[in-house]
């Protein structure tokens, strides 16, 4: 290892394993330093119930990762990793059994609506079909530091996206089918339905159902975190792990530091003051993972084809159960579900006939009770008998959450609220948003744009920041 690195990155999770990727390959010196004693961070799998049920703790269903123009530039398949689909991407059922789906198919996707919206639906999502990966590139590398290579598309979604969904859902559908579907869509983030560019995040979802579908990596989410970190070692960087950094000085020499990080540790562990102190985080979670006897008996049919199912009765309920975890200090009664059935995609995760199972609710950040019972209620509703299935659960509210991810503050999976400006401008208002007042610091997590979900696009960014700092220092 030479006496002074390009660059030592802090995380070694989807986003710090990127932006350690992108340097490495552009022939820069890189060690990653990782406080966990594995890696992943938002991508992991682990055996969290029972022997041979094997768990995504955090994230499990990536629309946006097998779409990210990060992870396509790269050989991850040749390291191990295979995108997984369910016959359907998702599916939103309702109380009277039926449900509206979201499909690779665009037909599909509107016949679910009910013909007072099927064309609605149509037309919102014409102008972007077949032009997801511009559209992603543009979208995902805001803001821009090049020309867009779609700038009509990218202008278009724009004036679609920034309108706050409430909007949308009430000028564009008549029934709520579509409003619950599109609404559960922009729950994804947490984020409140009537905030600023809220649409785009639904939109967003939509379009990568209808581009690439909503897979799993086969093996569990852990095997996007070990194919980023396979290639990066073939690159010839070091990965450590079990290396807590509590100051910059714990660290080796380097002309650049690259933290996969919140906000709140980084100006903590490089001596930025309250450099962050604007800086607000969000809803926490609180997540089970089940280990089941069998699939979950949905009452929709179409739910039991899907690998992610969204649990919301109605598009108010789900407005409701959102602004309980957002704007007060009380959990939802009947809380707005985001579940995955990895094993409809991936049999291997479990024993032989068995399944696992996830979902979370949102409550307020760092919130301490148990939502146990409100979630399986829930799904009793949908799913009824659920309960009868489940050989073991393990839950994990917003300090559990914490324990395992520091850069879930208070249990806020996004790594920062999603409301207001900040959904779009983050982790500050500014053109250059890895950058920090330090001028060999840098911030790759998904405090930055675009934000949360395990597709590197953060760290990919971050990159092209550090590039310039380490060629005005050569």
């Amino acid at each position: 290892m030479p006496s002074m690195l390009d660059a030592v990155v802090v995380g070694a999770g989807p986003n710090g394993l990127t932006a350690a990727v992108e340097l490495a390959r552009r022939g820069h010196s890189v060690a990653v330093y990782e406080a966990k004693d594995t890696i992943g961070g938002g991508a992991r799998t682990e055996e969290l119930t029972l022997p041979g049920f094997r768990h995504d703790p955090c994230s499990a269903a990536h629309p946006l990762g097998i779409g990210s123009p990060a992870f396509r530039e790269l050989p991850l398949d040749r390291y191990g990793l295979e995108w997984l689909h369910a016959p359907l991407p998702m599916a939103h059922p309702f109380p009277d059994g039926t449900a509206a789906v979201l499909s690779r198919s665009v037909a599909e996707t509107a016949l679910s609506f009910g013909p007072r919206d099927a064309g609605a639906y149509r037309r919102l999502v014409a102008p972007f079909l077949g032009k997801w990966d511009s559209l992603a590139r543009d979208f995902m590398s805001l803001p821009l530091s090049a020309l867009p290579r779609d700038p009509v598309t990218l202008a278009r979604f724009g004036l679609t996206g920034l309108q706050p969904s409430s909007w949308l859902l009430r000028e564009r559908f008549r029934d709520d089918r579509a409003r619950a579907l599109f609404a559960g869509l922009v729950a994804h983030v947490m984020a409140p339905l009537g905030g600023i560019a809220t649409s785009a995040v639904g939109l967003v979802f939509a379009l990568a159902a209808h581009a690439n579908g909503w897979p799993v990596a086969r093996g569990g989410s852990q095997s996007i975190s070990d194919a980023l970190a396979g290639y990066l070692k073939d690159l010839g960087a070091a990965v450590h792990t079990d290396y807590e950094v509590k100051r910059l000085d714990d660290l080796p020499p380097a002309r650049a530091y690259v933290f996969d990080t919140s906000p709140t540790a980084l100006a903590r562990i490089a001596g930025l003051g309250g450099a962050y102190d604007h800086y607000r985080y969000g809803a926490g979670v609180f997540k089970i993972d089940y280990a089941l006897d069998g699939p979950v008996p949905w009452a929709a049919q179409e739910a039991r084809r899907a690998g992610t199912v969204q649990v919301g009765a109605s598009s108010r309920a789900i407005a409701r159960a959102l602004h309980q975890a957002s704007r007060t200090d009380q959990a939802p009664d009947s809380p707005f579900l985001i579940t995955v059935q990895p094993t409809l995609a991936d049999p291997s995760r479990a024993p032989e006939g068995k399944h696992v199972f996830w979902a979370y609710g949102h409550v307020p950040n760092s919130w301490t009770g148990d939502l146990t019972d409100a979630i399986e209620g829930q799904l009793e509703r949908f799913a009824p008998g659920f309960r009868d299935r489940v050989l073991a659960r393990a839950t994990a509210g917003p300090p559990e959450l914490a324990r395992r991810n520091a850069n879930y503050v208070g249990g806020d999976i996004a790594c920062g609220a999603a409301s207001g400006l900040q959904l779009l401008l983050r982790p500050k208002l500014s053109l250059r948003p890895y950058n920090t007042r330090h001028p060999a610091v840098f911030l790759c997590s998904s405090a930055t744009p675009p934000g949360p979900g395990v597709h590197g696009m953060p760290g990919h960014n971050a990159a092209k920041a550090v590039w310039r700092h380490l060629r005005s220092t050569s």
